[in-house]
């Protein structure tokens, strides 16, 4: 375990991301929460990855799905919670629920899409103010066949903006996998655009880490879009319960999970027993 030693607080992170979404489940479960909620239990290390190469004057925008990723930045369980069951100490006053949050310099929107060019438009301005951050935008592979994605990624590309797309393909669209929806290669469609790429996964997590980081000095450095696909897989349903991907598959990822196989590895580990159990708590 040498890997969980070198990144024991990020692991730590994605035990908080992925406690904080069972209780959301848990909540919704009994009533205590209204409208949907898109959890990334599986999907705990992308935002994990990108939230520990932030810094306080780059800008995230992120999607339906992104709870994980706003943890993975402020670490606002409270703020979170209570803004998703509607409560005035939300981050937004218990006003944009569960897919519109905004705190500091994070955004999100539930648009599919429809992001994508506002995350432009923050990268736009960071270049006219001669910034030094970035903006970094999280779509999905349901997200690929939206127009908006490549007329931004064309912009991007052509006004030389500094914005990194992080694409989190978790196999799915809802319940359709991508298998029936798209064609060719994923990251040849931003590499079309002569947007350079990468491209990672959540089962090696420490080697995404580390290829992330790449992906985010690549565009300090050269203040140009880059285009990180990291291929992933939700435990869960799309929303709450609708769900009819096979039964067999989900098992499958379910022993393939990183966090299951630290869970797992570490259930006699005292010192990671009281890690899980002060995040419960």
């Amino acid at each position: 375990m040498e890997n969980y030693e070198k990144y024991k607080d990020e692991v730590g992170l994605a035990i908080l991301i992925r406690k904080t979404e069972e209780k959301l489940l848990n909540l919704y479960s009994r009533g205590k929460l209204f409208g949907t909620i898109h959890t990334c239990i599986g999907q705990e290390f992308v935002g994990v990855s990108v939230g520990r190469n932030i810094r306080s004057i780059d800008k995230i925008v992120s999607n339906h799905r992104c709870h994980g990723h706003f943890l993975s930045y402020k670490r606002n369980t409270i703020g979170l919670i209570g803004e998703i069951m509607g409560k005035s100490i939300g981050v937004c006053g218990g006003k944009g629920g569960s897919q519109h949050l905004h705190q500091d310099n994070f955004y999100s929107n539930g648009v599919q899409g429809g992001i994508l060019p506002v995350a432009a438009g923050l990268a736009y301005a960071q270049k006219l103010e001669n910034s030094n951050g970035l903006t970094v935008v999280f779509i999905g592979d349901g997200t690929l066949g939206e127009g908006l994605v490549y007329e931004t990624m064309n912009i991007a590309s052509k006004w030389e903006l500094p914005l990194l797309i992080v694409c989190e393909n978790n196999l799915y669209a809802q319940s359709t996998g991508i298998n029936e929806t798209l064609a060719g290669d994923i990251v040849g469609r931003a590499n079309a655009f002569d947007i350079n790429t990468a491209h990672s996964n959540t089962w090696d997590w420490p080697n995404l880490f580390e290829s992330m980081t790449n992906s985010f000095n690549e565009v300090r450095k050269t203040r140009r879009p880059f285009f990180h696909l990291v291929d992933t897989f939700r435990l869960m349903a799309h929303s709450k319960g609708d769900d009819d991907r096979a039964l067999d598959e989900i098992k499958e990822y379910k022993l393939r999970d990183p966090l299951n196989i630290i869970f797992s590895n570490k259930q006699n580990d005292n010192e990671f027993q009281k890690i899980v159990s002060d995040v419960v708590n």
